[in-house]
């Protein structure tokens, strides 16, 4: 079983090696059968094999045919990722291709809506040469763009593979690749919920946080929060479990899923208790469905505020990416003066 196991980790490796001559040597039929190998072999791989392989697949998507399925060989390296590859080797290609092809896809939609129709669901069984023609006169390039459009969403999976696993990651490359995100999303055509809430995530950022029940405020550094519940229950974590605001703090069950470096594998049944209101400083209610990025910016920092919560309410305690631990820490409790400056830029009804 061990001389097999090797073998075939073996034949990854080959493969990749293989593929890497191919794109080099521009030979098509020998990339296409590599690739195809690469595909097949990647499963049985070993976690030292995907180590190795990981950033040659990534480094390999500039030379990648830009007609031919790289969004697949990003996949195969973000799998590589996945089993203990260096995200922050195979970031930079990977969310280069995304940015392309996010790009490509808003040009497809420019020249399409420009023909008068509504916008096709992404799918590339409907790419035929009437689909095309609608593109403009360049086959090549109607090609590029329509396979970007249709297959934009497989993306995905290889670029939250390198942004959960790496907060220098994020913080280098989210904010060119976030707004694209955002402007594909409103066409209403693609699914990338996923990829705009890991592009959204604040990276080490710290937050001012007013406790209006006791009139106090607090300087906390957050860092891989995925959504509002998951801060909700970090905040009540520093804040009730530190002694600084009164209550029950959260279960150490909840804080652990909340923060553990180690992926929970399956559901839990743990419950997480809503401790506080979020709320803006005009006293807009920040939902637990929405991201601490909604938290407005006032005089250069994310100011939040808590108040009493308006009624009882739970949730599961699982995390939203459960490969991105999150964290809170309490940089500082920030003196009156201070705090009553920070008071001073919230509304009365807040």
């Amino acid at each position: 079983m061990i001389f097999n196991r090797k073998q075939r980790g073996a034949r990854f490796t080959a493969a990749v090696s293989d593929l890497e001559e191919a794109v080099a040597a521009r030979d098509g039929d020998r990339t296409e059968r590599a690739f195809s190998a690469v595909m097949n072999s990647a499963q049985s791989a070993s976690d030292a094999e995907c180590l190795d392989a990981g950033p040659r697949l990534a480094a390999l998507l500039p030379a990648f045919p830009p007609t031919g399925p790289r969004p697949m060989l990003a996949m195969a390296a973000g799998f590589c990722v996945e089993r203990g590859a260096d995200p922050r080797a195979c970031a930079e290609p990977i969310l280069d291709g995304l940015r392309q092809d996010l790009l490509d896809a808003l040009e497809f939609a420019r020249r399409w809506t420009a023909t008068g129709d509504e916008l096709p669901p992404p799918d590339e069984q409907s790419i035929d040469d009437a689909f095309l023609a609608r593109l403009g006169d360049d086959e090549y390039e109607a090609t590029r763009l329509a396979l970007a459009w249709c297959a934009l969403e497989e993306w995905q999976p290889p670029a939250l593979a390198v942004l959960c696993r790496s907060t220098e990651v994020r913080r280098r490359h989210a904010s060119a690749v976030l707004p694209l995100c955002h402007e594909v999303e409103a066409l209403d055509r693609h699914d990338l919920k996923c990829l705009s809430y890991a592009l959204a995530v604040l990276n080490d950022e710290p937050l001012i946080v007013l406790h209006r029940p006791t009139g106090r405020a607090y300087e906390i550094r957050v860092d891989g929060i995925g959504d509002n519940f998951q801060l909700h229950t970090l905040l009540a974590h520093v804040l009730v479990g530190g002694g600084h605001v009164p209550g029950t703090p959260p279960s150490p069950e909840c804080v652990r899923l909340a923060t553990s470096p180690e992926p929970a594998e399956t559901e839990s049944d743990a419950e997480a208790t809503g401790f506080f209101e979020l709320l803006a400083p005009d006293g807009t209610r920040l939902w637990n469905e929405g991201l601490p990025d909604d938290i407005p910016v006032v005089s250069g920092r994310r100011l939040l505020i808590l108040d009493a919560p308006s009624y009882a309410r739970t949730w599961n305690a699982d995390r939203f990416f459960p490969h991105m631990p999150g964290r809170a820490e309490l940089v500082r409790v920030l003196p009156p003066d201070e705090a009553k400056t920070w008071y001073a830029h919230t509304s009365p009804a807040a």
